[in-house]
């Protein structure tokens, strides 16, 4: 079979086509062949060798979805012919996350989904909402359960409540189509004004250009007559936390995510003064991507895709992610 791997960590570069045996499920594995992959931000540190205990040789990328084609002893509930996507900890089916779930982390800590076929464990897969394609359904185990366990589970939003998103990319317009469902206003923030539009489109209520407003918190502020918002889903990190913090409102929520924005210094007196929780998330569990593909499914939600690229270009799909450009989520067709 071919698949891509990263032999060193050397950047795009590292990013090599190789044949491989095609795997064999073993006792509680399915074999997926796998029709469509996407990226994520953690992609681009992985080739770059700025991920954590992560092997090499790697297969990478976390996302992907496919069909069954085979399956081993012991496995039941599912079938051959399923369509299904890999969850992102192989390991953490419910509960608390821990070391031992960290530890089995598609793309990083062992082999991911860049290939024409994958061995999963079945405990590790989920089956896709029926209206969706394997291009849609590759977009959620990473971005899409990170978003949902922000703005759900860790996140607690309600009816009515605003939500603050940094940014146009996979988890800020997953958390954008989530919130509305779940009824909550939106604003949102981008230094596009063209995805600023799309955003609108999408149903944020409110829009901020960092670029021609860079206290945007003053503007968070402003827009919701002071009070600051109930819910910051924080992409940046340090980098923007402290922006964040000031737009806020007292008794206010922070789920903290990514580190895109780099370092910077953060004023913790905002956390203590204005009593706000901040929780940090690392993607979710299957049980998670259960529950949120199920509101998936009854919203007729779909993903957006900003673009979609074949097997033969994944390197310029990993150049495409490094430029910024993207609104939404990046493919790779298998």
């Amino acid at each position: 079979m071919k698949a891509y791997q990263i032999e060193s960590t050397s950047g795009i570069d590292a990013l090599k086509l190789v044949e491989l045996p095609q795997p064999q499920p073993g006792f509680g594995q399915v074999l997926l062949r796998v029709r469509a992959t996407s990226l994520n931000y953690r992609d681009t540190i992985v080739i770059q060798g700025f991920y954590p205990k992560q092997k090499l040789p790697l297969i990478p990328m976390s996302d992907g979805a496919g069909e069954i084609v085979a399956v081993g002893e012991g496995v039941t509930g599912l079938k051959v012919g399923d369509r299904v996507a890999g969850c992102f900890f192989q390991k953490w089916i419910s509960g608390k996350l821990t070391k031992q779930k960290i530890e089995s982390a598609l793309g990083g800590a062992i082999d991911g989904m860049l290939a024409e076929f994958v061995v999963l464990d079945r405990e590790g897969v989920v089956l896709l909402p029926d209206h969706l394609s394997y291009e849609e359904g590759a977009t959620l185990p990473c971005a899409a359960v990170t978003a949902w366990q922000a703005l759900v589970n860790k996140g607690g939003i309600t009816p009515g409540e605003t939500v603050l998103l940094l940014g146009t990319g996979g988890v800020s317009i997953f958390a954008l189509q989530f919130a509305k469902i779940l009824g909550a206003k939106v604003i949102i923030t981008s230094s596009s004004d063209e995805k600023l539009a799309r955003a609108r489109e999408l149903g944020a209520d409110e829009t901020i250009n960092y670029k021609t407003t860079p206290d945007w918190d003053k503007k968070v502020y402003e827009l919701t007559q002071q009070k600051g918002v109930d819910l910051v889903i924080e992409v940046g990190g340090s980098g923007t936390l402290g922006k964040s913090l000031r737009s806020v409102g007292v008794g206010g929520r922070i789920s903290l995510i990514g580190v895109l924005a780099g370092a910077g210094e953060v004023n913790h007196n905002y956390i203590l003064l204005k009593s706000i929780d901040v929780r940090g998330i690392h993607v979710g569990s299957r049980e998670m991507f259960e529950a949120m593909n199920r509101a998936i499914a009854f919203h007729q939600l779909r993903p957006v895709i900003d673009r979609v690229f074949p097997f033969n270009e994944a390197p310029e799909a990993y150049g495409y992610m490094q430029s910024g450009s993207h609104f939404g989520k990046i493919v790779i067709q298998i």
